[in-house]
């Protein structure tokens, strides 16, 4: 009876893990850039044991032998980055990636990098007066400079933006006249499970863990079928219908753990009420 409690109380923990990331998918479906999150479990230990020879009795069928389990885990959640919908703005800030590919931001002073498919940017002004391309929460979109290195995406007065699908930018003066203003830093994840989800929509690399492994730089957008489309925003990848049918799946699942708990509590308290 103690195992089977044991049983039910570790499926039933992991189980309302999954509950509340279903509801996170759930709450973000309109959530510009969003990418589903997908959750992976393991069975804990599982014993395999033998009954008694008392038991094996003249006539017996059921082998006796037997595995004796300890409920499951969750042991990793990681994004599915699946392309979502893109829907038309018209909004020269707003830029979605076709194809396996993430935006590069700075987040801090530090210059602490992180990773999004939401491409809602905006013209702001940074702290030394230049005009940059930043997310809506003001962090500086990283792109590849024309003179070499890496650096924020500076829009010079009189000028307009422009981002063509290979990922160059290019500041557009009403007269026609154009100028570079370098390319947009892309890259791509070799190892979807190994990024963390932060706050903003936003991915990290976890500590310990090198960068190189897990992140790679596009260098060739077009060769790798990867496009940039200014005046677009990519849509949630988040299946209501699917979430939902899964909602239901995990909540009848925790239901049945929840009366396996119950059902071995009260065979306990049967046994202790016995009387020699």
């Amino acid at each position: 009876m103690n195992s089977s409690m044991i049983n039910a109380m570790v499926s039933m923990g992991g189980l309302q893990q999954k509950l509340d990331l279903l509801a996170d998918n759930i709450a973000n479906v309109n959530t510009v850039g969003y990418k589903r999150k997908e959750a992976s479990f393991e069975d804990l230990l599982t014993n395999a044991k033998r009954q008694p020879e008392a038991f094996n009795q003249p006539g017996r069928l059921s082998p006796m032998n037997f595995n004796q389990g300890w409920g499951a885990r969750m042991t990793s959640i990681q994004p599915d980055l699946a392309q979502g919908s893109l829907q038309e703005t018209g909004s020269a800030g707003d830029i979605a990636i076709e194809g396996n590919a993430l935006f590069e931001v700075i987040v801090n002073e530090e210059g602490t990098r992180a990773y999004t498919r939401g491409g809602a940017f905006q013209l702001t002004i940074a702290a030394n007066g230049d005009t940059i391309l930043a997310t809506e929460d003001g962090y500086p979109v990283v792109a590849n400079l024309p003179g070499g290195g890496e650096g924020s995406i500076k829009i010079p007065n009189g000028y307009s933006l422009r981002v063509n699908p290979d990922g160059s930018v290019q500041g557009v003066k009403a007269t026609g006249e154009t100028i570079q203003l370098g390319s947009m830093k892309l890259v791509q994840a070799a190892r979807p499970a190994a990024l963390t989800a932060v706050a903003d929509n936003l991915y990290a690399v976890a500590e310990g863990l090198n960068l190189q492994d897990v992140l790679r730089p596009v260098d060739d957008a077009a060769a790798e079928g990867i496009a940039l489309r200014q005046g677009f925003l990519e849509q949630s990848n988040v299946n209501l219908s699917d979430e939902m049918t899964e909602l239901i799946n995990v909540q009848r699942a925790y239901q049945l753990a929840a009366r396996a708990l119950s059902s071995s509590d009260t065979m306990m308290g049967l046994s202790n009420n016995l009387r020699g």
